[in-house]
Formats: structure tokens, sequence, C-alpha cells
């Protein structure tokens, strides 16, 4: 199982933000994306995840180029971006139900996730009342509740607390034991041991 860019171009409007950038990752390989901002660390992640079609280059899941089947590669990951997709009438359960449901996920996963991101206790609150980090937990234990091989993750720490982002640390490193991968795009240090770092320089 091997996810692969091969000479990736990114160009938004008349502008080019990055050209013939190179990754792969293995299993239980986490690939941290650095750089300033407009450098394309989220326009990265879009193209891994097939919500924005790159400008040049190839992207592969085990050889096979991943735009012959997008449909078949956004089901075996997960997105994280900005937007969360929390659904404030809904509660925190029954969000995370609704992931786990989506996938196919069997029911006891929702529990391991609230319990993974410490919101046990907030189960059955709505989403609305949440706090900035309360909800960024409640986003992020899709992640547990319905799993998927690879992760794709913009700025996953934002609105965390160090407890929180413990947490996310935590997932993390056994979603890697477990063989998936991971690409995120952070400012700060997520604590893992030996992870890949991919340089994105300003245009």
């Amino acid at each position: 199982m091997t996810f692969e860019g091969r000479q990736i171009a990114c160009v938004r409007g008349e502008r080019s933000i990055f050209t013939n950038l190179d990754f792969q990752l293995e299993p239980g390989q986490v690939l941290v994306l650095r750089g300033p901002n407009g450098a394309g660390k989220s326009s990265l992640l879009r193209i891994a995840a097939t919500l924005l079609k790159p400008a040049g280059g190839e992207l592969s899941w085990q050889g096979r180029n991943v735009l012959d089947d997008p449909e078949g590669h956004r089901s075996r990951l997960h997105f994280i971006g900005h937007q969360d997709a929390v659904k404030g009438a809904l509660t925190v359960r029954e969000n995370i139900a609704t992931w786990a449901e989506i996938r196919g996920a069997a029911v006891d996963r929702i529990d391991i996730a609230l319990a993974t991101f410490g919101i046990e206790h907030l189960a059955d609150t709505p989403a609305q009342y949440l706090s900035a980090g309360q909800h960024r937990r409640t986003a992020l234990a899709r992640l547990v509740a319905s799993p998927a091989e690879l992760w794709l993750l913009d700025e996953p720490t934002v609105s965390l607390d160090d407890a929180g982002a413990a947490c996310l640390r935590d997932a993390v490193a056994a979603h890697r034991e477990g063989g998936g991968m991971a690409m995120a795009a952070t400012h700060i240090e997520l604590g893992l041991d030996d992870v890949g770092i991919l340089h994105l320089a300003a245009t």
C-alpha cells in the first residue's frame, strides 16, 4: 500500500503555487507539511483528497492513478480541514454516529471515538453549545469512529488545548501502529517520533 505524488503542480487563478512536488507514504508513515502561509500546504492536502485537481503530475495509490477512481480514493481517506462539518443541532454522539454510519463502521466505534478525544461527558450535548476546542475534538473523533487508511489533516490542532493536542497525538500514533498513513499541515509540533517533513516554499 503506497500513496505517492510525482511532479505535482498547483495553480490557483493565474498564480503558480508549487511545481514538481514529490512525496511518498507507506503504511505507518506520517508526513508533516511545513511552509509559510500561501506556500500551498492546504492546496496539497486538497489535491491529495481529490477535492482539487492538480495542474500537473500524478497521484497514485498502489501504482494506480487516483483520478481513475476518485470516489474509491475518497472512501479510503478522511480529510479534516478548516470547515469541520459538525452540525450544531445534533448532539456530539449523533454527529459521530452519522459519520460512522456513512462509512458503515461498527456502532462500538462511537464510544471508542468519544473516549479517545475525552468527550464522553459531552455525548448528549448539542454541538451548538460546545466551546471551540470541544467542537474541534468532536470533528476529529470521526477519525476513530469510522477508520480510514489515509488521514489528511489541515491544521488539526487549531483551538485545541494541550490535553486535546495530546488526544490527537495518541490517535495518530495508534493509527500508524495499525498501518495507517497521515499527512498533516501544521505549524505546531505534534509530538510524534519519526515523521517525514515536506517543506513548501512561498513563490
